[in-house]
């Protein structure tokens, strides 16, 4: 029985070897049918499997070649299997734009055809993970027709293009490229009609958070009707990562000119957003809200009148400045459950102190009887 077993193990490998063998002479083929046919099967292979992607990188170079083969069903079939031939595998994005991919794929960018454009500019997406593809991509003309994509292409094709450059944006000499293809309307555009809690959220905001450190991208943002508040929609309802990043582009916005932007962002109602931060956020986004709304008080130094400079204190004297009724009502009750929940977690953390140290710390003689439970 195990040599049965055995040999139907080998017939499998040897059925599996001659498999990708066909592929690859189907890639090679210089009939259009069967190159399309490989194509497909490539594409399938390598959607979830990492050992596929390797075993078939030699089919880059035939497959970048059908880009240029105009044939459209060709052309789309390649696109595909160069997208997944990518995906999670930083040897093949590199090769793939060594194999001179960029260049097709930025004309198919500008396609009439959505699909193809779609389908180009998630391949494009992929290939700007690889710290190595950044500069080439960026000199090849991507990033101001990816902003164009951002702002006309279709649902899929716009997430994907912020995605892309927010990718770009880590790389500080792309960033003025980005600014100068004027994205934030876009990007504001994009905001708005998404759901807050969605990745596409999270995208935009990850990539108004580095551009809003840079003084273009403030007074674009601010000169947008209703692009403030867009950000602080995110900060009240946004996935826990999208609010890191809203919470991160008001800061840098504060830092950079308190005096400019403390208004403009008071008036869009963030204080609800930023106490509930202070209590449920990370420790990191509480630090980061604390810091916010020491921005927002009327002063930013301590008032002498106070005993301390408490958060509460902090959050009294925003109340106090702001007009309209419902919000300041509203601060108010976030306020009080603010305060609530954090006596509530110091009453938690004294019990919790009080378990653990008074049987190691108390003599036996004083530690009190023991009640037995009813």
């Amino acid at each position: 029985m195990a040599l049965l077993v055995m040999g139907c193990s080998g017939e499998g490998s040897a059925t599996k070897t001659m498999a990708m063998e066909g592929i690859m002479e189907g890639i090679f083929s210089e009939d259009v049918d069967r190159r399309i046919g490989a194509a497909k099967e490539i594409r399938r292979l390598t959607k979830t499997s990492t050992k596929h992607r390797q075993q078939l990188s030699g089919s880059i170079e035939p497959l970048v070649s059908m880009l240029r083969c105009g044939d459209p069903e060709a052309t789309e079939a390649a696109i595909l299997a160069l997208l997944n031939l990518a995906v999670k595998d930083e040897r093949n994005k590199i090769k793939i734009v060594d194999a001179g991919a960029l260049e097709p794929l930025v004309e198919f960018l500008q396609s009439a055809d959505m699909t193809l454009q779609e389908y180009a500019t998630a391949a494009l997406l992929t290939l700007t993970a690889s710290s190595a593809n950044k500069p080439t991509i960026s000199a090849v003309g991507a990033i101001p027709i990816l902003a164009k994509i951002l702002k006309d292409g279709n649902p899929q094709a716009r997430i994907d293009a912020v995605r892309a450059l927010y990718n770009l944006s880590t790389l500080l000499e792309n960033v003025n490229t980005i600014l100068a293809s004027q994205p934030i309307p876009a990007l504001v555009n994009l905001l708005k009609s998404c759901k807050k809690s969605s990745r596409s959220a999270e995208y935009c905001t990850a990539l108004l958070e580095s551009l809003l450190n840079f003084e273009e991208a403030r007074n674009a943002l601010t000169a947008e009707e209703g692009g403030v508040l867009a950000v602080v929609e995110v900060l009240e309802e946004g996935s826990p990562q999208s609010k890191a990043h809203a919470l991160g582009a008001l800061l840098t916005m504060c830092e950079s000119d308190r005096s400019k932007y403390r208004e403009v962002i008071l008036k869009e109602g963030v204080i609800p957003g930023l106490l509930e931060l202070t209590v449920h956020g990370s420790p990191k986004a509480q630090s980061k809200a604390r810091t916010l709304l020491q921005l927002l008080r009327n002063s930013p130094y301590p008032r002498p009148e106070l005993q301390a400079d408490t958060l509460e204190n902090i959050v009294c004297n925003i109340v106090s400045k702001i007009d309209n009724d419902d919000r300041a009502e509203k601060a108010k009750k976030m306020l009080a459950e603010m305060v609530q929940v954090s006596m509530e977690q110091s009453l938690r953390h004294m019990q919790q102190r009080a378990i653990v140290c008074t049987p190691a710390e108390l003599p036996l003689a004083n530690r009190p009887a023991r009640v037995p439970s009813k």
